[in-house]
């Protein structure tokens, strides 16, 4: 509902200034923890290529996003769990983009893809992680979430499984940022795909 409010011209419709008004308040405020959340996590990566991460406090994060502290504390507990939405968000969008269940080689082909194009386009946050040492924050998200993928549809492999899978993926993505991601994309997830069905 918010996304079709929010992008439909409210002048266009037919209705009085008073029901106007009363549903851009409404859509605002739909949206408020949405938007708090993305200028949080727009400061503190915009800080981060500023200054060193340890040295960036929680009111800093707050000024730059234009928000209270009282905020940023309602939705993060740390500097760290801002990161981790960030992945969440990011994880979120791309499986709202996948169509189909992977069945053969090359559909996993496809889906390695699509995960080296979003690595990417998100090069430059990866980057200042990387810069502060951060990594791990990565490989710990990586691993969480293939333990629970492989739980829920391959509960019959063993309990090392989804660490190989996330293992791979963060050494060679990592490998990949420092070399500025110019290698292709569409290589690499041969590469990588191969390397497990080959």
């Amino acid at each position: 509902k918010s996304t079709v409010c929010g992008t439909e011209n409210t002048q266009s419709v037919n209705l009085s200034p008073q029901m106007r008004r009363k549903r851009r308040i409404c859509i605002v405020q739909f949206d408020a923890e949405a938007y708090s959340k993305h200028y949080i996590v727009q400061a503190l990566f915009k800080l981060m290529g500023a200054y060193e991460y340890d040295k960036i406090s929680v009111t800093d994060i707050a000024n730059k996003a234009g928000v209270g502290r009282a905020t940023f504390y309602r939705y993060f507990k740390r500097k760290e769990d801002v990161i981790v939405f960030y992945f969440e968000h990011n994880t979120r969008e791309f499986v709202f983009t996948q169509r189909f269940e992977p069945r053969c080689r090359e559909d996993y082909v496809s889906i390695a893809k699509n995960v080296f194009k979003l690595f990417k386009q998100s090069k430059e946050p990866l980057k200042l992680l990387k810069k502060a040492r951060l990594e791990h924050l990565y490989l710990d998200y990586l691993n969480k979430g293939f333990v629970g993928m492989f739980d829920n549809e391959h509960p019959e492999l063993d309990r090392y499984t989804p660490y190989i899978y996330a293992g791979m993926l963060f050494n060679v993505s990592m490998a990949w940022l420092e070399n500025d991601c110019a290698e292709d994309a569409d290589s690499l997830a041969e590469s990588m795909v191969g390397a497990i069905f080959d």
